[in-house]
Parts: structure tokens; C-alpha cells; sequence
């Protein structure tokens, strides 16, 4: 790729554009906040860490979008942060105005761009991303489920006492409380995780899942996660700029798929050249079912309150 945009010079952007830059997933990478002085100076710390680092990634740091033109992806992280006792319903007025303005600038600047939204409440952004830019549903996904399942692989992981690289998991339906970490498609190299936990210990570590944002925010008070945050980003842009093919759970825009139509949810999806590649249909448990179902529901509910 030529040139990655990060929308937001907040914890989670500068954190995605430095994870870009240190993999050196495009020629270029631009950061864009509205506040002066903020993506400059991040921009320029981060481009002084390439000698360190040995990337030859290009950081840009800028208020306006001019050195944007052309980008390849965005990646959205611009909006206000949860606080503590906010739920991420909570941020939707605010967020919505901000992922308008951000969606007409990418829009005007790059219209052939592939968007990855990370603003919450995700699945709600995901939508005014796709609606303002007119993009096709291809070019625009959100990042929420490489996120949960990277938390409930890590739980699982802690509570096993085994590497988190033999955990594979997925976690599907809205980015909130109503997520649907899949038990039928977690194991451990290879094994079903149910034949090495309880049912009652693996509830626990979903529970605990779906919490995870809000945990995190109870310890910072301050702020929320962005390790984690962008690190998922920052898989699914790799995954799109080197044409992986990686099949990971975004929030996709559904036209049938798992019986739903007409809004985001997280999907098991293929990410390659392009964008979205497909979307692969798994065959879920009844109890699956009725939880992905609730998830949609929720969803939509909120969406319905959204008006452009």
C-alpha cells in the first residue's frame, strides 16, 4: 500500500499508526486530529523511533486531511473515550457527529479507500460510516470482534495455563454486553475447549469477555483500553494491505447472512485485496442462535434511534 490514515491521535490511533509503521504496512502513514500540535508531535516521535525500530515507514502528523489524498485505508478511531459507569451507548450523539464529519473528509479526499471503523458504539459507527461515504459494503468494516476474541482467548488462555497461540476462538454479534463468544468453535490446539473446563468456568470467562472494555475502564478511570484496541486494528489493515486472506470476525454489513439484512454485526469474515472477500456462514448451536439473535436485536434497536 502507498498510504495508511489513522483518524485520531488518541491512544488507540498514535498507538495503530505506530504498530503500522513498525510493520511497515504501507509507504506512508498519516495521523489526523483535529487538536494542534497533537498528531504532529506524535507523529514526528514516531518517525524519530524508525532508526531504532528499523522502519522506513513514512509518519505524517497533520489537523487536516490534504496529506490524506489518495489513501488506501483509514482507519477510525476518532470520537470521545468511554469514562467510568458510561456504557458505549452512552458516546452514540456525540460519536455519530464526529464519524459523519470524518466519513465526508475521507469521502472528499479518498474515495476509493478501504475504512476500518474502531469508534463506539462500532456497530452504529459502521453504519454512518458506510451511509455518509456511499462506499460499498466491501470498503467499509469495523473492528470489534478481533478484539473480543483476542480477550477471551487470553482469558482462556490464563485460566488453562497455555499459550495463547494454541487458543482459536471467535467472537460474534454486537461490539457490547451482548456479544456472542462462540464455545462451539473454541479449542485448544485443536482440542474442544469443553473437554478441558466446565461449563460453569467457560460462562465465567464469557461473562468476563463481554465486560472486558468496562474492566479496563474501571482500572484507568481516566480512559480506556488501546493495546488491544489497536492491535486488532492494526491485524485486519494487515490482513487487507498484504492480501492475507485471513478469515477474522469484523463487523460486517449483512445482506442475508445468518438470516439477518440491513445492519452491522460481527461475522466471521475473509479479509484480503479489496476489503471484505466474503463472509463465511458457520453453523452455530441452538444456544448460539438465540444469542446472536439477541446481539442483532440490540443492535438494531440503537440504530433505530440514529438519525444523519
Amino acid at each position: 500500500m502507498n498510504r495508511i490514515t489513522v483518524v485520531g491521535a488518541g491512544h488507540v490511533g498514535a498507538t495503530a499508526a505506530q504498530r503500522a509503521a513498525e510493520k511497515e504496512l504501507a509507504r506512508e502513514v498519516v495521523l489526523v486530529d483535529i487538536v494542534d500540535g497533537v498528531p504532529q508531535g506524535k507523529g514526528l516521535d514516531l518517525w524519530e523511533s524508525a532508526p531504532i525500530e528499523g522502519f522506513d515507514t513514512r509518519v505524517i502528523g497533520t489537523n487536516d486531511y490534504g496529506p490524506a489524498a489518495g489513501s488506501d485505508l483509514f482507519i477510525v478511531t476518532a470520537g470521545i473515550a468511554r469514562k467510568p459507569g458510561m456504557s458505549r451507548d452512552d458516546l452514540l450523539k456525540t460519536n455519530v457527529a464526529i464519524v459523519k464529519s470524518v466519513s465526508q473528509e475521507i469521502k472528499a479526499c479518498s474515495p476509493d479507500a478501504i475504512v476500518i471503523v474502531v469508534s463506539n458504539p462500532l456497530d452504529v459507527m459502521c453504519w454512518v460510516a458506510r451511509e455518509v461515504t456511499g462506499f460499498p459494503r466491501e470498503r467499509v468494516i469495523g473492528m470489534a470482534g478481533v478484539l473480543d476474541t483476542a480477550r477471551y482467548r487470553s482469558f482462556i488462555a490464563l485460566e488453562l495455563d497455555v499459550s495463547v497461540e494454541d487458543v482459536q476462538a471467535m467472537v460474534l454479534g454486537g461490539h457490547g454486553d451482548t456479544m456472542v463468544p462462540v464455545p462451539s468453535c473454541t479449542t485448544v490446539s485443536g482440542i474442544p475447549v469443553t473437554q478441558l473446563m466446565d461449563r460453569a468456568t467457560l460462562d465465567g470467562i464469557i461473562e468476563r469477555t463481554r465486560k472486558g472494555g468496562a474492566e479496563i475502564v474501571g482500572y484507568l478511570k481516566t480512559g480506556s483500553a488501546y493495546y488491544a484496541p489497536s492491535a486488532a486494528a492494526v491485524q485486519m489493515a494487515e490482513a487487507i494491505a498484504r492480501d492475507k486472506r485471513r478469515i477474522l470476525p469484523c463487523a460486517a454489513w449483512l445482506e442475508g447472512e445468518y438470516g439477518f439484512s440491513g445492519h452491522y454485526l460481527g461475522v466471521p469474515c475473509k479479509l484480503g485485496a479489496g476489503g471484505l472477500r466474503g463472509i463465511v456462514e458457520i453453523e452455530l448451536s441452538s444456544r448460539e442462535q438465540v444469542a446472536l439473535r439477541k446481539s442483532a436485536d440490540a443492535v438494531r434497536a440503537v440504530l433505530d434511534t440514529v438519525t444523519l
